[in-house]
């Protein structure tokens, strides 16, 4: 008896071990994951000069307290170590076009 439970016991832990080889998550993985991406996706938008708000609404699946954490510390570093936001070509097109139209 003892040696069929002492054989049940070193083959479940056995295939319990195998579960990271399985790429099976953990929830602490996954939240440790999604908070790694809320943080840079934060960041990123910092980085890009997109206000905060602008950045909630074009990524609505990401942690809200993540992605504010991230934009909060790149805005601290950018400031930090003088570092100019470069925004991407797409955002920076109808702010230069409103600009010129308002020359006229």
């Amino acid at each position: 008896m003892r040696r069929t439970a002492l054989l049940l016991i070193t083959a479940t832990s056995a295939l319990l071990a195998g579960c990271d080889a399985l790429g099976i998550e953990t929830a602490t993985a996954v939240n440790a994951r999604k908070e790694a991406e809320g943080r840079a996706i934060g960041s990123a938008c910092r980085h890009a000069v997109r206000s905060i708000e602008s950045c909630f609404q074009s990524n609505p699946k990401a942690g809200k307290a993540a992605v504010f954490a991230g934009w909060r510390e790149m805005d601290q570093y950018m400031r930090d170590n003088n570092v100019v936001g470069m925004p991407s070509e797409g955002e920076a097109a109808p702010a230069a076009s409103k600009a010129e139209g308002s020359k006229s």
